[in-house]
């Protein structure tokens, strides 16, 4: 289940901030 931000944020690769804030509010 990939979330569209995640998915932007990967194709992206500037938005790393973004996955790891986004991973901590889900517990990873």
């Amino acid at each position: 289940m990939a979330k569209p931000k995640v998915v932007l944020a990967y194709s992206g690769g500037l938005d790393t901030s973004v996955i790891l804030t986004w991973l901590k509010e889900k517990g990873y």
